[in-house]
């Protein structure tokens, strides 16, 4: 059984992880480098800075608009007003991912991420997701914590083995889900339904929301299942990682076929 790693201490990245300048990040990003980021100055502008917006949503690559002193605390200083942070693992394609999957015979097992943003959380996450069977992790490209050394060695290193689909639109992404014949259960500690009267044995999504906010209403409003984990007190309120290893321990058990 692989043991605990220590926990991670927040770095700044080396110089190594960076690419930076305009000219030298269009042309990785034509290249396909892969991407967690973009940090792009608030007052860049010019015809460069706008290929970059362009290639950036193309790759759905996310774009922080920060301050300089931002950039220069990465201790750069040609930095020209961007600088693209090299992503850790390897970002695949939502549909390809479950053509794959159902190519292998398996039976799709995803789940989404709305709005988490604490990077222990999502390593924490991903480790229980990979144990549990599930095959992708999928992700909006903002408003989610970077996968970064740190999420990975929280995860125990499952961030570089489970697949990881990053999308502009979690809204989207669910159309795509549907269309495969994948059903999305969205978890919900007000629904009536109980985690253990889902199916989880076919096909299935589960969304999981931030712990401040829960999951975006036009996203639970698109799902075809909200549910909840009963509690006992009436104590409603659980770590979303503790909360995900829950629901996906339940849907292993199913799919083991186990009582």
């Amino acid at each position: 059984m692989k043991s605990f790693r220590s926990q991670p201490q927040q770095n700044r990245p080396k110089k190594s992880a960076l690419i930076i300048g305009r000219v030298k990040l269009i042309a990785a990003m034509k290249e396909g480098r892969q991407l967690e980021r973009i940090y792009l100055m608030n007052t860049a502008h010019g015809p460069e800075i706008e290929e970059i917006k362009k290639l950036a949503t193309s790759l759905q690559v996310p774009i922080n608009k920060v301050p300089v002193e931002k950039l220069n605390g990465f201790n750069i200083t040609d930095h020209e007003g961007v600088v693209g942070l090299i992503a850790k693992i390897q970002y695949h394609d939502l549909q390809d991912t479950i053509s794959f999957i159902v190519e292998k015979g398996e039976t799709p097992l995803l789940l989404i991420l709305d709005g988490v943003t604490d990077i222990r959380n999502i390593g924490a996450i991903a480790r229980t997701a990979y144990c549990c069977g599930v095959q992708a992790i999928i992700i909006p490209d903002k408003g989610v914590g970077a996968l970064n050394d740190d999420a990975i060695q929280t995860s125990a290193g499952a961030l570089e083995k489970i697949k990881v689909c990053r999308v502009n639109s979690l809204m989207k992404a669910v159309d795509t889900l549907h269309l495969n014949g994948i059903a999305v259960y969205a978890s919900e500690m007000t629904a009536e339904k109980l985690v253990y009267d889902c199916d989880f044995a076919a096909p299935a999504a589960v969304i999981m929301g931030s712990e401040d906010k829960g999951i975006f209403p036009a996203l639970m409003k698109i799902a075809d299942t909200p549910f909840r984990i009963p509690m006992a007190g009436g104590f409603e309120s659980l770590n979303v990682s503790v909360a995900t290893g829950m629901i996906l321990y339940e849907a292993m058990r199913q799919r083991s076929g186990k009582n």
